[in-house]
C-alpha cells in the first residue's frame, strides 16, 4: 500500500496527527530495517511532537541529546536533566514550578520560531486513550468520519485533531494517529471513516452496498483472513490505538 508516514517529499505538508508512546517511538533515527534509510527524529515537549531531523547531530544517535530522540522530554529539558525516569511523562509538565515552566516555554519558542522545526502533531499519552473494552455502538462511530475541524476539547483535550474511527471485525481504531492522509477528509479512504467497514475490507471493495453493510456472516473463509490481515495491519504495522470493541446488530 501507500505509506504516507514518512513526509519527506516535497509539496503538502502532512496534516498534523496523534501519536502513541509506541509510534514516537520509532521516529529515534536509527537506521529503518525496512528500507535501510535514517528514520527522521521526533520528540515531544509537553506534548507538541517536533520533527527535529535537521538537528540529528544533537538529537540523532551519537549525539548528546539521542536519549531525548523519540520520547516526551519536556521535563528533562526544562530542568537540563539527563534522568530517565522523566521521560515520556507529558502530565509532569504541568507539575513544574514557576522557573523550570518558564524554562520549558523557552525550549518550545526556540524550537517552534529560533529553530523552526516543523511541528507534527501532538503525543497522547496511553493513560489518554480511551479503554480498548470500552462498548462502541455502530451510531456512535458515525460521529468520528474524519470531516470535522473542530478543535479537540473535553475528554480529546491535548489531541491534535479530532479521532477518526474505523471498525473492523470487533475492533474500533482511532486512524488520526498517522492514518489522516488516508482516512481524513479527502483521503482515499475517507468513506471507510465512522462506520464498521469488516464486510469492504474483506472483500476490498469500494461498493458503497459492501461498505453500508458490515455482516460478514456470508462471506468465505478466505475472505474472513482478509479481514484478519486489515486488523493486523492497522493493529500491528500502523499501530493504531484500538479505542473500543464494536456492538454488532444482525
Amino acid at each position: 500500500g501507500v505509506t504516507t508516514d514518512v513526509g519527506e517529499e516535497e509539496g503538502e505538508p502532512e496534516p498534523p496527527r496523534n501519536f502513541t508512546a509506541k509510534q514516537l517511538r520509532h521516529f529515534d533515527g536509527t537506521k529503518d530495517e525496512k528500507t535501510d534509510e535514517e528514520k527522521p527524529v521526533y520528540l515531544s515537549v509537553s506534548g507538541t511532537v517536533f520533527d527535529v531531523s535537521k538537528g540529528r547531530d544533537f538529537y540523532g544517535p551519537g549525539g548528546p541529546y539521542e536519549q531525548f530522540a523519540g520520547r516526551e522530554c519536556g521535563v528533562a529539558l526544562a530542568t537540563m536533566s539527563f534522568d530517565e525516569t522523566l521521560l515520556d511523562n507529558v502530565e509532569a509538565c504541568k507539575e513544574l514550578g514557576v522557573g523550570d515552566k518558564a524554562e520549558l516555554d523557552n525550549w518550545k519558542e526556540k524550537f517552534e520560531h529560533y529553530r523552526c522545526y516543523p511541528i507534527m502533531g501532538r503525543l497522547v499519552p496511553d493513560a489518554k486513550l480511551p479503554p480498548s473494552d470500552r462498548v462502541v455502538a455502530v451510531e456512535e462511530l458515525s460521529k468520528f468520519n474524519g470531516l470535522s475541524d473542530e478543535v479537540p476539547k473535553g475528554e480529546y483535550e491535548g489531541y491534535a485533531r479530532m479521532p477518526i474511527l474505523v471498525g473492523a471485525l470487533d475492533k474500533v481504531f482511532d486512524c488520526s494517529f498517522g492514518g489522516v492522509p488516508m482516512y481524513g477528509k479527502d483521503g482515499p479512504y475517507n468513506k471507510f471513516a465512522g462506520k464498521d467497514v469488516s464486510r469492504a475490507l474483506a472483500l476490498m471493495s469500494f461498493d458503497p452496498k459492501d461498505i453500508e453493510n458490515a455482516d460478514i456472516s456470508d462471506l468465505e473463509e478466505k475472505k474472513i483472513t482478509i479481514l484478519k490481515d486489515w486488523v493486523n495491519t492497522f493493529e500491528n504495522k500502523k499501530g493504531y490505538p484500538v479505542v473500543g470493541k464494536l456492538v454488532k446488530k444482525f
